[in-house]
């Protein structure tokens, strides 16, 4: 009989606590292995590329078009070696990534950092924090994100599932747009005479136009899969200035994450995507394979006076078919997509989005205000300079504006500007809170040229501050919708609605229960949306318009959000590499 051992209490007690700590010890260390740090070099040069039948040279990413693709894991950290050999300056914006005391990191220039400019280079190195999913990365400068663009995938951390069944498989499926001349002298040309600028030629789907272009049925995306299986694909609309609709011929797809956040899961046939937003939905493949193909159809959605690519792109889907199969002569079946201006269809289609907001993934979304904000988002005009004739409306240029402010950006950066206390001649921290002048917003316009005022001006806000923003569209030049995106946040979108946003009324329909939470939202054609944030993340924040030519014409401001008490409620001093203006 084997003899017992009474350990006195204290003896017994260290004893535990010794066990306690080699059963703990292992978790430590995998936490630590948990995130790693990513490397990867981006080389800026020329690629010539055919499309369309017509040869051209383009800015690329390593050689690639679209760029490499990014894959990292949450927690990980990212270190991103630019080198720009071209004769463009350049900067990258890691599209959606918080970028938490990373602010030096997000990559809008002139507001963030000074571009890169030839044969210099940057380093990006940030971590990817309490985030993951379809995110991707674009130039911001210029039109330069045409041709210059790619995922960036976050998966989540190791032994975490997604909160919906694994996928067999996962593709990115990346819009674009595609110009046979160069899209920066495109928007130059623009910006000079004041007109509308030149429309794209044609769409593309990872890269390629497709066969309903012109001589373009060799380069088509297909999509092949297997019966019976379930595909995520990761749908990024990089297209320059148009939403657009998605269709697959015959198959629902269940949306189950928007901008890398989960949301409830919802089946649709047909959904909309706008520039800079991302969406996962799940594709559940036939049974058994049928005896056809499936044209994946995207179209664009726009309600404005201008000139648009109302061109349609198409990709491929095929099953896997046994030896005996032929589909040689039969042409893919086509899904039906809604008219171009079915602004019906996309409040309907936007208002499925919701939070999970479960235990597991919170919505966090700030139940009182402490600071409210009203902008107006839309067109306007631009004085026509002495000497000059310009082609925009009644001999104006074409200018748009938020609150009537149009964007100037300065010639050093504005995060650079704050951090070192020098913000005399770059900024001022007066943009309006509400209209200088109301009016009736999405109303007849009115008889008079509504020109913009130019500036630089920023809002301040002290850290942790929560924070409402009401967006409101306007019908001066056309009622249209404008894809807004804030960096360095994700924003809870509370609320939207037709006509004009009503204080009294509209806000106790607001959801602060399970609201989608964004880092970009289409702002209703003639109507308004409601954001809310907290302000946590300390920099230099750009709020702009995702249709580049929007952004190019002055539609955009910025938060400064000060720094809080904590050591990591502060932005740290850039690298020593930040480049220089």
């Amino acid at each position: 009989m084997a003899a017992s051992v009474l350990l006195p209490t204290p003896v017994l007690v260290a004893f535990l606590l010794s066990l306690s700590c080699l059963w703990t010890a292992p978790q430590v260390v995998l936490a630590k292995h948990r995130s790693i740090t990513r490397h990867y070099t981006f080389n800026i040069g020329m690629k010539t590329v055919t499309r369309l039948c017509r040869t051209k040279s383009i800015v690329a990413v390593n050689g690639k078009f679209p760029g490499p693709r990014i894959i990292t894991r949450e927690g990980d950290r990212l270190v991103v070696k630019v080198i720009n050999n071209v004769s463009n300056n350049i900067s990258i914006h890691w599209h959606g990534v918080r970028q938490l005391q990373s602010g030096w990191a997000d990559g809008p220039s002139y507001v963030t950092q000074c571009p890169i400019q030839t044969n210099q280079s940057y380093v990006y190195n940030f971590t990817i924090v309490g985030q993951r999913g379809t995110l991707w990365w674009h130039a911001h400068i210029s039109w330069l994100r045409a041709t210059v663009y790619g995922p960036l995938i976050i998966h989540p951390m190791p032994n975490t599932s997604y909160p919906f069944p694994k996928p067999y498989k996962e593709v990115p499926i990346l819009f674009g747009e595609w110009f046979n001349a160069d899209p920066v002298a495109v928007i130059n040309q623009s910006l000079q005479t004041g007109a509308g600028p030149n429309v794209s030629d044609s769409y593309t789907l990872n890269g390629l136009p497709g066969p309903l272009y012109n001589c373009s049925a060799k380069d088509t995306f297909k999509l092949k899969v297997k019966p019976g299986k379930t595909y995520m694909l990761r749908l990024i609309n990089a297209a320059l200035n148009d939403d657009l609709f998605f269709s697959i011929a015959n198959h629902s797809l269940t949306v189950v994450e928007a901008d890398a956040q989960y949301v409830k899961p919802f089946k649709t046939k047909i959904l909309l995507i706008s520039p800079g937003q991302t969406t996962n939905v799940l594709l559940k493949t036939k049974p058994n394979p049928p005896n056809a193909t499936f044209f994946m159809l995207a179209r664009p959605y726009f309600t404005g006076m201008g000139t648009f690519d109302n061109t349609t792109i198409a990709g491929i889907l095929e099953y896997e078919q046994p030896p005996s199969a032929s589909l040689k002569n039969r042409p893919p079946l086509k899904p039906s997509l809604p008219p171009f201006n079915a602004t019906n269809f996309v409040a309907n289609f936007s208002s499925k989005f919701r939070s999970l907001a479960n235990s597991q993934f919170p919505a966090n979304v700030p139940q009182s205000v402490d600071r409210k904000f009203f902008f107006t988002v839309g067109l306007g005009n631009r004085p026509c300079p002495k000497n000059q004739t310009c082609q925009g409306p009644n001999g104006t240029k074409f200018a748009t504006s938020m609150s009537n402010v149009s964007i100037v950006l300065p010639t050093t950066a504005l995060l650079q500007a704050y951090f070192f206390g020098q913000s005399n001649g770059v900024y001022t921290t007066d943009f309006p809170r509400t209209p200088l002048h109301p009016f009736n917003y999405t109303g007849t316009p009115p008889n008079t040229t509504f020109f913009v005022m130019n500036g630089t001006k920023v809002v301040v806000l002290p850290f942790n501050t929560s924070v409402e923003v009401v967006l409101q569209g306007t019908s001066i030049l056309g009622a249209e919708s404008h894809p807004l995106h804030l960096h360095g946040y994700n924003f809870y979108v509370v609320g939207q609605g037709f006509g004009n946003f009503d204080p009294k009324k509209d806000p106790s329909k607001f959801n602060l229960v399970d609201p989608v939470e964004r880092n970009t939202i289409g702002v209703p054609s003639g109507g308004w949306v409601a954001i809310r944030f907290r302000a946590d993340n300390p920099g230099v924040w750009l709020m702009h318009c995702h249709f580049d030519v929007h952004l190019s014409w002055g539609l955009g401001m910025a938060w400064i959000v000060l720094d809080g008490k904590l050591p990591n409620q502060k932005l740290p001093p850039p690298p020593s590499d930040l480049p220089k203006c």
